[in-house]
C-alpha cells in the first residue's frame, strides 16, 4: 500500500495509471451516490479493463471489510476519508491525496472522517473483465 501527497497532479497520476496498466467500486451502504463514469477495455492487456467510478460518502458512512481483486487508484475529490489495508496503517485523506490498493489487499477500513460533512472520492480500478469490482473480504 502507498500514499501520495497531494503534490502529484491528478492529470499525471491519471497517465501514470494508463501506462502501469501496461503490463468498479459499487460497494455496500451506507454510501449513496457511487457510480461509474467509464468502464472500457485495456486494449494493452486484453481480458483487462479500466473502471472509473466515484463514490460519495454521507456524514459518518462506510463500508464493511471488502477487497476489489484489482489495482485501485484513490484520489479524494472532497471532504476527509477514512482508509485502511490489512496490515497497513490507518490514514486520514483530504482533497488531493491518493491511495493504492493492490489485488491482493483487503480493504479493512473505507469511510469518511467526518459526521457532519460528506466526502466524495474517484476511483481507478484495473481488473479482469469478467471479475466483479467488489467482494466481501474473507
Amino acid at each position: 500500500m502507498t500514499v501520495l501527497k497531494s503534490g502529484l497532479k491528478f492529470g499525471a497520476a491519471a497517465a501514470a495509471i494508463v501506462i502501469c496498466a501496461s503490463g468498479a467500486l459499487a460497494q455496500p451502504a451506507p454510501k449513496t451516490g457511487s457510480g461509474d463514469l467509464m468502464r472500457k477495455a485495456l486494449l494493452a492487456a486484453p481480458g483487462k479493463e479500466v473502471v472509473m467510478t466515484t463514490v460519495e460518502y454521507p456524514p459518518g458512512g462506510g463500508s464493511p471489510s471488502h477487497r476489489h481483486d484489482a489495482q485501485v487508484f484513490v484520489y479524494v475529490l472532497e471532504g476527509h476519508v477514512k482508509m485502511q489495508v490489512k496490515g497497513g496503517p490507518l490514514l486520514t485523506l483530504g482533497p488531493g491525496e491518493t491511495f493504492y490498493e493492490s489485488p491482493t489487499d483487503i480493504h479493512t477500513v473505507s469511510a469518511n472522517a467526518s459526521t457532519t460533512e460528506k466526502a466524495k472520492i474517484l476511483a481507478i480500478l484495473i481488473k479482469d473483465a469478467d471479475k466483479p469490482t467488489t467482494r466481501a473480504a474473507q
